[in-house]
């Protein structure tokens, strides 16, 4: 089976700059790295995450709030 790669759309983010796009450490991106949970691209020995793999990690744990009837208690 041949995997097919695709290329990531937009700007190429240094860890540091996708740490302040999600408000947080530079820690969280990069463990998101070594867990292979996000896209990632290698130029040279640095690490660039696109922004396409940014924003779809955010819209994957993004979740819509319950919506309950009237009268309804949960």
């Amino acid at each position: 089976m041949a995997t097919e790669k695709t290329r990531p759309t937009g700007r190429l983010l240094t860890v540091t700059q996708a740490a302040e796009l999600l408000n947080t450490s530079e820690r969280y991106p990069r463990r998101l790295i070594e867990e292979r949970r996000i896209t990632f691209v290698k130029v040279g020995r640095h690490v660039r995450i696109p922004e396409s793999a940014l924003d779809e990690f955010i819209t994957a744990g993004t979740f819509e709030p319950v919506r309950l009837r009237a009268g309804r208690v949960a």
